[in-house]
Formats: structure tokens, C-alpha cells, sequence
């Protein structure tokens, strides 16, 4: 760790040794305080400036070290920040082979190969492809990430006669919705751009308030059932 590195976490070893309001601190009271910091460092990477930026990384690299300060006086399984440095630094080693290895990998696509190999191997207890998919994040980003999800499982488990390729959301889950070349759910003039994804999915949302329906439970609740829909595929390859 460097010298800098080292007096942030030697500032906030004392920190919680010296104030009162940081030694009652637990890591689920800091959640919320987690989740404001990252909105933040994400409003400096879009709209800020350099300043700004800089800032945020210290105010969420202060949230590490709060974390890190408290697991290491836990007393059943302490570990500390140089801890997790080691932790990522042997799991970044692992997961580039191109890099640290005797692997190849001249492009993103073959590199992205190599990444999910290397997860695959660590998280082998995992069962479920929506193992490790966090509930909790925001729903679009959910939304997405769960069709990444059942689109891989399709991918590794096709059934016979059913295409596979880029932008094909789920062949192998009956009532998961295609989405491919405009079929599917129909925006018209088609989004060509994030720009204009972002306008239809405004839209959207105008729609639903027109309505009087909620937005974002009606996503949350579809994606309830894409998940149920996951699982039940999962359970029908393995029987």
C-alpha cells in the first residue's frame, strides 16, 4: 500500500478510535451512506468536473476503509483493508490470464471469454446463473442484467431449432419477450441511439403516470416473474 493509502487508513483507524459518532457505526448503518456516495461519484463521471471526480474517489474510497476499519475488530472473523487489497489483487491476477498468464486474447470478445472462465471456476458452488445478481440494484440496470443472464443460459442450453445470437432475449424460456430487429415491445420510430432510448423510455414513464401506474413496480414485478421463468428452465435442463 502506499503512503498515501496507508495514512487514509491509518486517519480512519483513529477516527474510530476517537469519535463517538463513528465508534457506534456498524457496516448496515453505512449502507445508506454507500449508496448516496456512489450516486454522487456517478453524477461526477457524467456531469462534473475533474474536481468533482476526484472528490467522489476519496469520499467513496473513505466508505471502503470505514468497512474495512470495522471487519477488523470483529471478533469471530476479522480481516482488514490490506486484506482486501490482497483479496482483489490475487482475483484481478486470476481473472486476466492475457495478462499475468500464458493466455491470448487479441479483442474485448475474447477477453470477455477469459473473464467469465476464470469467475466460472471461482463461484463453481453456484448453481443458478441469477446467483450473485443483487436484488437491490437499480431496476433497469436489473432489468438488464437478468436478460444477460437468461440470454447465456439460452446460449449454453439451446433447444433444437432456436436461434441464438446477439440481441435474441431468451430462446429457451417460452414467455420471456424476443426482442430482435423491432419484434417484441414496438416503439415507434425505433430508438437508434441511447439518446433516443432514453426518450422512449421517458415516454414510457409518461405513460404510466398518465395512467396512474407505477413504474418501477410494474418492471420489479416483471422481472419477479423472468426470474421465476430462470429458475424454471434451470430445473427443467437439470431434470
Amino acid at each position: 500500500m502506499t503512503d498515501a493509502l496507508r495514512a487514509a487508513a491509518d486517519t480512519m483507524r483513529t477516527v474510530r478510535d476517537r469519535c463517538v459518532w463513528t465508534q457506534q457505526i456498524g457496516h448496515r448503518d453505512l449502507v445508506p451512506y454507500l449508496v448516496e456516495e456512489s450516486a454522487e461519484l456517478i453524477d461526477a463521471v457524467e456531469d462534473g468536473s475533474r474536481a468533482d471526480l476526484r472528490e467522489e474517489l476519496g469520499d467513496l474510497l473513505w466508505q471502503v476503509l470505514f468497512h474495512a476499519e470495522i471487519a477488523s475488530r470483529d471478533p469471530d472473523d476479522p480481516f482488514d483493508i490490506d486484506d482486501v487489497a490482497r483479496d482483489l489483487t490475487d482475483k484481478m491476477i486470476r481473472r486476466h490470464p492475457h495478462v499475468f498468464g500464458g493466455e491470448t486474447a487479441q479483442t474485448p470478445e475474447q477477453v470477455l471469454v477469459l473473464w467469465n472462465a476464470a469467475k466460472a471456476a471461482e463461484k463453481h458452488q453456484r448453481r443458478s446463473v441469477l446467483d450473485g445478481v443483487s436484488e437491490r440494484m437499480p431496476s433497469l440496470a436489473l432489468a438488464q442484467k437478468l436478460l444477460g443472464r437468461a440470454a447465456s443460459l439460452a446460449q449454453s442450453s439451446p433447444r433444437p431449432g432456436d436461434p441464438v445470437e446477439t440481441g435474441v432475449v431468451d430462446p429457451g424460456l417460452d414467455e420471456t419477450p424476443r426482442v430482435r430487429g423491432g419484434e417484441g415491445l414496438q416503439v415507434e420510430p425505433a430508438p437508434s441511439s441511447e439518446a433516443e432510448l432514453g426518450e422512449a423510455l421517458l415516454g414510457l414513464v409518461a405513460l404510466a403516470r398518465a395512467e396512474g401506474w407505477d413504474a418501477e413496480r410494474a418492471l420489479r414485478e416483471r422481472l419477479r416473474a423472468l426470474q421465476d421463468r430462470i429458475r424454471s428452465a434451470e430445473a427443467d435442463l437439470e431434470g
